[in-house]
């Protein structure tokens, strides 16, 4: 089964708005088994939008076309979608009476132009909504060919995209096996790093599929502040036999990796913080100035969190970091600045563990430190460690870099005790 990818909206053109939903539906695929073979970006022009999709149908079994599915006067997918199935538009009740529907439990008004949503290609099969108002559409074109239209608001994408489209896909395709994917999240080396340190897993892997032996699939995505992802997947008969293959896997991964790998799938660094510490009976709290505020915002993301965060102390002013957290007065980007964040987060917020971070996150140098210079402190009960970082990117990417280095610090001396 090819497919291709059809992304739609003229923002996308202007750059006001980036692509990400291409992406992951190619990533779906992927997973999914289906070949990929393009993926195009197209503004809301009719005549455009027919080109286009004629043009992937020549090539592809099945398109998917992401957006121009609202209510206003741009939005034409439907219409475009028509005209290469070679239909009209029929207004279809039950869609008109959801959104109608939709409307009112929320108590607001309905502008007329929303009805628009109900109309449907003749011959089209509607995929339902659920967390908006524009369905999508599975249009058969010919007698082969397919075309999906799904919303372009990304949340609404997605839930559809596995729901209803992948699985025709596959059905189309007459593919019965199980994939079976996981992702392996790391912190600490590059992806090239990576590859170099896994490089006996891949070669394996390719002579078993040499020899038609059954053998999962690696693959490297580097995600930017959130580190490297190994993704780990295999094809089986049955679910059984296709997890078997990446459970092995994994284990022989994370045994060359070791404690480079943080978490599994949607596990942020964050989660596997707080699992250690809940594991330990501990608790946390925080001095930060570089990074605002960062850390906390993330761990407050973690569901229970109130169980072991006591709280930070964004302390940014110099005056702050030496009245409250007891920091000595002198230079506020040292080791010994930081020292004294982790031990003064920990005495002022009554945590077990106290963490401290400070440093230069531009433009200009501080304390004769340069752009990019970090000191990481832990207070785990006491005992106090501090390392210093240089780290790469603008003001931003410092700071975001920072906050993850510390939460992983912290990761790593927790699995040392």
């Amino acid at each position: 089964m090819r497919c291709e990818v059809v992304a739609i909206g003229t923002e996308l053109l202007l750059g006001t708005v980036v692509d990400s939903n291409s992406s992951w539906i190619g990533s779906q695929l992927a997973l999914a088994g289906i070949d990929c073979l393009r993926s195009v970006r197209v503004g809301d022009n009719h005549a455009r939008m027919v080109a286009c999709l004629r043009e992937s149908l020549e090539r592809a079994d099945a398109v998917i076309c992401c957006g121009g599915l609202g209510p206003t006067q741009d939005d034409v997918t439907r219409e475009a979608i028509a005209e290469v199935m070679g239909v009209e538009l029929v207004r279809e009740p039950d869609v008109e009476d959801v959104i109608r529907g939709m409307f009112a439990s929320r108590g607001r008004r309905m502008a007329e132009n929303n009805l628009r949503q109900a109309d449907v290609p003749a011959g089209a099969t509607v995929i339902p909504q659920t967390r908006g108002t524009a369905p999508g559409l599975i249009c058969p074109v010919g007698e082969d060919k397919v075309v999906y239209a799904v919303p372009g608001v990304p949340h609404e994408m997605q839930e559809m995209v596995l729901r209803a489209v992948v699985p025709d896909l596959r059905r189309r395709s007459g593919d019965t096996s199980t994939i079976v994917s996981r992702t392996l999240r790391t912190w600490g080396e590059s992806e090239s790093s990576l590859a170099e340190l896994l490089d006996g897993r891949i070669q394996a892997i390719d002579e078993a599929h040499a020899a038609g032996t059954p053998a999962p699939t690696l693959a490297f995505n580097a995600s930017g502040i959130e580190g490297i992802r190994v993704r780990i997947t295999a094809r089986g008969d049955d679910e059984a036999g296709a997890l078997a293959l990446v459970d092995a896997e994994d284990e022989a991964v994370r045994a060359v990796l070791g404690d480079l790998v943080f978490g599994v799938d949607g596990e942020t660094m964050e989660h596997a913080v707080g699992d250690l510490l809940v594991a330990r009976g501990l608790t946390l709290g925080l001095a930060e100035s570089v990074t605002g505020g960062l850390v906390a915002a993330r761990i407050v993301s973690v569901p229970g969190a109130s169980t072991w965060f006591r709280g930070s102390v964004v302390a940014y002013a110099s005056e702050v970091k030496f009245d409250v957290l007891g920091v000595p007065e002198g230079p506020v980007v040292s080791e010994e600045a930081a020292a004294a964040l982790a031990s003064g987060a920990r005495r002022v917020l009554g945590a077990d563990v106290g963490l401290g971070v400070t440093g230069v996150a531009g433009p200009d140098t501080q304390d004769g430190h340069e752009v990019g210079t970090v000191f990481l402190a832990s207070d785990l009960e006491g005992d106090v460690e501090v390392r210093r970082i240089q780290l790469p990117g603008d003001r931003e990417r410092v700071r975001q870099f920072a906050t993850i280095s510390l939460l992983d610090g912290l990761r790593r001396r927790l699995l040392a005790r």
